[in-house]
């Protein structure tokens, strides 16, 4: 794969085999942001886990303390009364046999997809179209729930979903390259904790293997494993 002149230069900066701390790795990414729009930050971990056993799917939710610089597109499959609280709650579709209708034809412009239990009927056909792309509604995510209103503003307000890949990564956007030194740490501190609270309990060996932070156009830098939750101290450097 070719390279443009602004990537080699990025990765002219720094020791792509080396382990850094999450602070240097989170100062080094944004010096090597250099694309013309906001880019995304993002957090890769590679876990040691067997995503193909179902008790070692390594998936939630969680919300990042200094948000993630977007506003995610959040649909909502209910009807009546809770439709009602969605829109309220300000989202961004929502209907039931309608929007249904609508994803299956096609349309698939948003981020986070919610359904009411009592739909869920008609959105499990969806399956094929939401599940390999990470949208279908699932309750241990917070997505099929009758509290609509309070998982809509949840969502819109920096709270994201999580779920290992067929080979045990998980990627997580943790900001964009404008936040500041301090609020990309506070973000990275948060996903790692939560990963580490939701280890399955029949993981065995390593369980956190590989930490990478990057931008959208920037190249990967990597974190020590071990010192990846250890930014305690950064933060209070920083403040």
């Amino acid at each position: 794969m070719s390279r443009g002149k602004k990537y080699k230069a990025s990765i002219a900066q720094f020791d792509r085999q080396q382990l850094y701390s999450a602070g240097d790795a989170v100062d080094l990414v944004k010096a090597t942001s250099k694309a013309s729009f906001d880019e995304t930050v993002e957090l890769a971990i590679r876990l040691g886990v067997d995503p193909r056993k179902a008790d070692q799917i390594v998936r939630g939710t969680l919300s990042l303390p200094a948000g993630t610089g977007r506003t995610a597109r959040v649909i909502v499959f209910a009807a009546g009364e809770k439709a009602a609280e969605a829109r309220t709650a300000g989202a961004d579709e929502v209907g039931a046999d309608d929007l249904v209708a609508r994803v299956k034809e096609g349309f698939l412009d948003f981020d986070i997809a919610i359904a009411t239990p009592d739909l869920m009927g008609q959105v499990g056909t969806l399956g094929r179209v939401l599940g390999p792309r990470g949208l279908m509604p699932n309750p241990k995510t917070g997505t099929v729930t009758d509290d609509v209103e309070k998982a809509v503003i949840e969502f819109k307000g920096g709270r994201v979903e999580y779920r290992t890949d067929k080979v045990g990564n998980v990627h997580i956007r943790i900001g964009k390259a404008s936040f500041d030194r301090t609020k990309l740490l506070e973000n990275l501190h948060a996903v790692m904790d939560e990963i580490h609270r939701a280890k399955p309990a029949s993981a065995k060996g390593r369980y956190v293997c590989g930490v990478t932070v990057s931008s959208t156009m920037g190249p990967g830098v990597h974190i020590d494993p071990l010192l990846a939750r250890k930014v305690d101290a950064e933060l209070a450097a920083t403040a």
